[in-house]
C-alpha cells in the first residue's frame, strides 16, 4: 500500500463517516456537501470545482443542482419544469447522459487532450478555467429507490493542479459518491413525501399525517372557518364544451382560489369534482379568522375575473364561482378504510357550507355567508347584506344568509 492510498484511505473513513453522521441527523444537502469539499482540500487533495445533483419528483421542480467552487463556496441550483426543454440539449452532450445510457458509472478526462478534440461540449467550455483533470461519477438506485424521476444521483470533480488527480483521489471520489448519493437520496426521499402529501391533501393535513396522526377514526374537534366553492353551471357545461378543454378549465379556475386560500393562512383540504373544501381554523379570535377567509375570496374573486377575461380573448369557455363561508365547530383527521384514509374535516358545519353554496345561484349572489360567520365578524359587517332566512337540505332549522357586498360596490348599489 501506498503512502498516497493509505491516505486516502484514511480521508474516506473520516469523509464516509462525517456524511453518515449528518445523514442520520438530516442535515440539509448543500451543508453536506460544503463539508465533504472543505475536508478534501484540508486532506490534501487538489479539488477546485465540485457538482453533485439529483433529479426528484415534484409538480413544479424537477431536480437540483449543488455547486461548489474553491474559494466561492456553495450554490443551489433548482430547475423547474418549464425549463426542462431548453436544458435537454445539454443535458444529451454532457458526460453524465452518457454515463446514463451507457451503462457505465465513473468518466475521467484529463486536459488537455492529446489530438485537441473535447468529446463534450462542457468539458471544452471548463477548459477556459485552466482545468487539468475531471471525473464524472453516476450512482444509480435500485428499483426498491427509485421513485419517478429520482433514479441516479450524478456528481463530478475537477482540479486545476499541474498534476490533475491521483488514481487514488479518482477511487476517493467513485466511494464517496456512493455515500453523498445514499445521504441525498435519504434527504431526497423525506422531502417528496412532504411534497406529495401537502400537494395532495394540503399543508395543514400533510403536517399532522407525517407528525404520526394516520390512526384511523382519530380526529381533533377544531374551530374553523368552512370555505366551499364550485364553478358556475360546471354540469351544463360538461355536456356542451369539448371534453379536452374540460380539464385545462378546472385548472385554469383552482389555481386562483387555491392561492388566494393559501396566502390568506387556509388550507385547501379536497376538490369534489368542480368544488373545492378548505378550512381557516380558528385561533384566540374567531373574526381574524373570518376576515382572512373573507379577504381570501375577494383576492379569488377578482383574480377569476382576470382569469375569464383571459381565456376570452383566447376563445375558451368562461364561468365564474359560487362561494360559502361557516364557522363552526369541526373534526379534522383521518376517516375511511383501514388502509385508503383520507385526512379532511366533517360535520354539521361542513354540511351546512355545502348547502349555503347551492343556494348562491337562486339566490343570485357570488358569495353567501351564515349567520354564525356574520356573527363573529366586527367592522367587517357592513359588507353584509341580509338575504333572509332558508332552509337548507337535511339542515333541521332554517339558517339566516348574508352576501357579501363587493368591496367596490356601496351598500345603497345592493
Amino acid at each position: 500500500m501506498t503512502a498516497s492510498t493509505g491516505s486516502r484511505d484514511r480521508l474516506l473513513l473520516e469523509i464516509s463517516s462525517f456524511i453518515t453522521e449528518h445523514a442520520l441527523a438530516g442535515t440539509g444537502e448543500a451543508e453536506v456537501v460544503l463539508g465533504v469539499c472543505e475536508r478534501l482540500v484540508a486532506g490534501g487533495v487538489p479539488l477546485c470545482r465540485m457538482i453533485v445533483g439529483v433529479d426528484t419528483l415534484h409538480p413544479l421542480v424537477v431536480g437540483r443542482l449543488h455547486t461548489w467552487r474553491r474559494g466561492s463556496g456553495i450554490e443551489t441550483t433548482e430547475f423547474g419544469r418549464e425549463v426542462i426543454d431548453s436544458t435537454m440539449t445539454s443535458w444529451a452532450s454532457s458526460p453524465f447522459h452518457d454515463l446514463y445510457t451507457g451503462g457505465t458509472s465513473l468518466y475521467r478526462f484529463r486536459y488537455p487532450p492529446p489530438d485537441g478534440r473535447y468529446p463534450f461540449t462542457v468539458l471544452e467550455e471548463l477548459a477556459a478555467f485552466g482545468l487539468t483533470d475531471y471525473v464524472a461519477c453516476l450512482q444509480r438506485l435500485g428499483d426498491g429507490v427509485r421513485l419517478g424521476e429520482l433514479d441516479c444521483v450524478y456528481s463530478s470533480w475537477a482540479t486545476d493542479g499541474p498534476g490533475g488527480f491521483s488514481d487514488a483521489d479518482v477511487a476517493l471520489f467513485d466511494a464517496l459518491g456512493r455515500f453523498l448519493a445514499a445521504s441525498i437520496v435519504s434527504r431526497t426521499v423525506r422531502q417528496i413525501a412532504c411534497t406529495l402529501a401537502e400537494t395532495y391533501i394540503g399543508a395543514g393535513a400533510a403536517e399532522r399525517v407525517l407528525g404520526g396522526a394516520i390512526v384511523r377514526g382519530v380526529a381533533d374537534r377544531i374551530r374553523a372557518v368552512v370555505w366551499f366553492s364550485d364553478l358556475k353551471g360546471f354540469t351544463s357545461m360538461v355536456d356542451t364544451v369539448d371534453p379536452a378543454l374540460v380539464l385545462p378549465l378546472l385548472d385554469d379556475y383552482a389555481e386562483p382560489q387555491v392561492a388566494a386560500i393559501h396566502a390568506h393562512g387556509g388550507t385547501v383540504l379536497k376538490f369534489i369534482g368542480d368544488g373545492l373544501l378548505a378550512i381557516f381554523p380558528v385561533g384566540e379570535d374567531a373574526a381574524e379568522a373570518c376576515e382572512r377567509a373573507l379577504a381570501a375570496t375577494d383576492a379569488a374573486l377578482s383574480a377569476l375575473a382576470e382569469v375569464s377575461a383571459r381565456r376570452s380573448s383566447n376563445g375558451l369557455p368562461t364561468t365564474g364561482a359560487y362561494f360559502a363561508l361557516h364557522v363552526g365547530d369541526v373534526f379534522y383527521g383521518n376517516i375511511g378504510g383501514a388502509d385508503r384514509l383520507d385526512f379532511t374535516v366533517i360535520g354539521p358545519a361542513v354540511n351546512e357550507a355545502a348547502r349555503m353554496s347551492a343556494m348562491c345561484r337562486p339566490l343570485g349572489r357570488d358569495v353567501l355567508v351564515s349567520q354564525a360567520f356574520a356573527g363573529a365578524l366586527s367592522q367587517l359587517q357592513r359588507r353584509l347584506s341580509p338575504v333572509g332566512s332558508h332552509t337548507l337540505r337535511g339542515v333541521a332549522q332554517p339558517q339566516a344568509l348574508f352576501a357579501v357586498i363587493p368591496e367596490s360596490r356601496k351598500r345603497d348599489d345592493v
